[in-house]
Protein backbone atom coordinates (compact mmCIF):
# COMPACT_ATOMS: atom_id res chain seq x y z
CA UNK A 1 0.00 0.00 0.00
CA UNK A 2 2.82 2.41 0.76
CA UNK A 3 4.27 1.89 -2.76
CA UNK A 4 1.02 3.10 -4.32
CA UNK A 5 0.96 6.22 -2.16
CA UNK A 6 4.54 7.11 -3.07
CA UNK A 7 3.86 6.78 -6.80
CA UNK A 8 0.74 8.92 -6.71
CA UNK A 9 2.55 11.76 -4.97
CA UNK A 10 5.02 12.22 -7.82
CA UNK A 11 8.32 14.03 -7.53
CA UNK A 12 8.91 16.57 -4.79
CA UNK A 13 7.77 20.05 -5.82
CA UNK A 14 10.55 22.40 -6.93
CA UNK A 15 10.84 25.57 -4.93
CA UNK A 16 10.57 28.77 -6.94
CA UNK A 17 13.68 30.84 -7.54
CA UNK A 18 14.29 33.22 -4.67
CA UNK A 19 13.43 36.86 -5.08
CA UNK A 20 16.33 39.11 -4.13
CA UNK A 21 15.77 42.72 -3.07
CA UNK A 22 18.10 45.56 -2.17
CA UNK A 23 17.02 49.13 -1.52
CA UNK A 24 18.50 52.21 0.09
CA UNK A 25 18.18 55.97 0.14
CA UNK A 26 21.07 58.16 -0.94
CA UNK A 27 21.76 61.88 -0.86
CA UNK A 28 20.97 63.71 -4.13
CA UNK A 29 24.61 64.65 -4.69
CA UNK A 30 27.33 63.49 -7.07
CA UNK A 31 28.72 61.45 -4.16
CA UNK A 32 25.29 59.80 -3.70
CA UNK A 33 25.21 58.88 -7.41
CA UNK A 34 28.74 57.45 -7.15
CA UNK A 35 27.77 55.44 -4.06
CA UNK A 36 24.71 54.07 -5.88
CA UNK A 37 26.97 52.57 -8.54
CA UNK A 38 29.47 51.18 -6.02
CA UNK A 39 26.81 49.69 -3.74
CA UNK A 40 24.86 48.18 -6.63
CA UNK A 41 28.04 46.58 -7.97
CA UNK A 42 28.86 45.16 -4.54
CA UNK A 43 25.33 43.84 -4.03
CA UNK A 44 25.36 42.09 -7.41
CA UNK A 45 28.74 40.56 -6.53
CA UNK A 46 27.29 39.34 -3.22
CA UNK A 47 24.43 37.71 -5.13
CA UNK A 48 26.93 36.12 -7.54
CA UNK A 49 25.61 38.09 -10.52
CA UNK A 50 27.58 39.99 -13.17
CA UNK A 51 27.78 43.74 -12.65
CA UNK A 52 27.86 44.60 -16.35
CA UNK A 53 25.78 46.29 -17.73
CA UNK A 54 23.84 47.00 -14.53
CA UNK A 55 26.54 49.21 -13.01
CA UNK A 56 26.43 51.51 -16.05
CA UNK A 57 22.64 51.69 -15.96
CA UNK A 58 22.67 52.49 -12.23
CA UNK A 59 25.29 55.18 -12.82
CA UNK A 60 23.24 56.85 -15.56
CA UNK A 61 19.92 56.70 -13.72
CA UNK A 62 21.44 57.87 -10.43
CA UNK A 63 23.23 60.74 -12.17
CA UNK A 64 19.95 61.76 -13.79
CA UNK A 65 18.21 61.69 -10.41
CA UNK A 66 20.91 63.92 -8.94
CA UNK A 67 21.04 66.25 -11.94
CA UNK A 68 17.39 66.49 -13.00
CA UNK A 69 15.37 65.01 -10.12
CA UNK A 70 16.99 66.76 -7.20
CA UNK A 71 14.98 68.63 -4.61
CA UNK A 72 17.00 70.05 -1.74
CA UNK A 73 16.63 67.95 1.40
CA UNK A 74 15.02 64.98 -0.36
CA UNK A 75 16.97 61.79 -1.03
CA UNK A 76 16.68 59.47 -4.01
CA UNK A 77 16.20 55.70 -3.70
CA UNK A 78 18.09 52.91 -5.43
CA UNK A 79 16.32 49.55 -5.61
CA UNK A 80 17.51 46.29 -7.14
CA UNK A 81 15.22 43.31 -7.53
CA UNK A 82 16.08 39.95 -9.07
CA UNK A 83 13.27 37.60 -10.04
CA UNK A 84 14.29 34.53 -12.00
CA UNK A 85 16.71 35.73 -14.68
CA UNK A 86 15.72 39.40 -14.62
CA UNK A 87 17.35 42.22 -12.71
CA UNK A 88 15.16 45.27 -12.25
CA UNK A 89 16.93 48.52 -11.41
CA UNK A 90 14.83 51.37 -10.03
CA UNK A 91 15.80 54.92 -9.16
CA UNK A 92 13.10 56.95 -7.43
CA UNK A 93 13.45 60.71 -7.08
CA UNK A 94 11.22 63.54 -5.91
CA UNK A 95 10.70 65.39 -9.18
CA UNK A 96 7.66 63.63 -10.60
CA UNK A 97 6.99 66.72 -12.70
CA UNK A 98 10.17 66.11 -14.76
CA UNK A 99 9.79 62.94 -16.83
CA UNK A 100 12.76 61.59 -18.79
CA UNK A 101 12.78 61.02 -22.50
CA UNK A 102 15.78 60.04 -24.63
CA UNK A 103 17.00 62.53 -27.20
CA UNK A 104 17.33 61.04 -30.68
CA UNK A 105 17.99 63.88 -33.12
CA UNK A 106 21.38 64.39 -34.78
CA UNK A 107 21.95 67.72 -33.05
CA UNK A 108 21.21 66.20 -29.65
CA UNK A 109 23.77 63.46 -30.25
CA UNK A 110 26.47 66.16 -30.16
CA UNK A 111 25.15 67.86 -27.02
CA UNK A 112 26.72 67.45 -23.59
CA UNK A 113 23.55 66.00 -22.03
CA UNK A 114 20.63 63.79 -22.98
CA UNK A 115 22.68 60.79 -24.07
CA UNK A 116 22.46 58.86 -20.78
CA UNK A 117 19.00 57.48 -21.47
CA UNK A 118 20.12 56.37 -24.93
CA UNK A 119 22.78 54.35 -23.15
CA UNK A 120 20.18 52.94 -20.74
CA UNK A 121 18.00 52.02 -23.70
CA UNK A 122 20.90 50.31 -25.47
CA UNK A 123 22.07 48.36 -22.40
CA UNK A 124 18.72 47.28 -20.97
CA UNK A 125 16.09 44.89 -22.27
CA UNK A 126 13.31 47.29 -21.25
CA UNK A 127 13.09 50.60 -19.43
CA UNK A 128 10.46 53.14 -18.52
CA UNK A 129 9.15 55.56 -15.98
CA UNK A 130 6.33 55.16 -13.48
CA UNK A 131 4.74 58.05 -11.60
CA UNK A 132 4.76 57.52 -7.87
CA UNK A 133 2.85 59.13 -5.08
CA UNK A 134 3.43 62.87 -5.53
CA UNK A 135 6.03 64.24 -5.82
CA UNK A 136 7.88 61.05 -6.83
CA UNK A 137 8.66 59.14 -10.01
CA UNK A 138 10.58 55.93 -10.59
CA UNK A 139 12.76 55.33 -13.62
CA UNK A 140 13.36 51.61 -14.09
CA UNK A 141 15.35 49.33 -16.36
CA UNK A 142 15.40 45.55 -16.68
CA UNK A 143 18.34 43.39 -17.70
CA UNK A 144 18.37 39.66 -18.34
CA UNK A 145 21.16 38.12 -16.29
CA UNK A 146 21.68 35.00 -18.40
CA UNK A 147 20.13 32.55 -15.92
CA UNK A 148 17.54 29.95 -16.91
CA UNK A 149 13.82 30.60 -16.59
CA UNK A 150 13.70 34.37 -17.05
CA UNK A 151 10.37 36.13 -16.88
CA UNK A 152 10.11 39.91 -17.24
CA UNK A 153 9.00 41.72 -14.14
CA UNK A 154 5.66 43.40 -14.74
CA UNK A 155 5.99 47.12 -13.93
CA UNK A 156 3.43 48.59 -11.53
CA UNK A 157 0.55 50.51 -13.07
Amino acid sequence: MSDVNEESQGPAPRLADPVRNFSLQLSPTPRGAHLARLLATEQLRTWGLPSHPAELIVAELATNAVTHGRVSGRDFRLSLCVVGDTLRIEITDTRGDRLPCPQRSATDAESESGRGLLLVEALSDRWGVVPGPPPRKTVWAEVGMGLAGAQPIVPPR
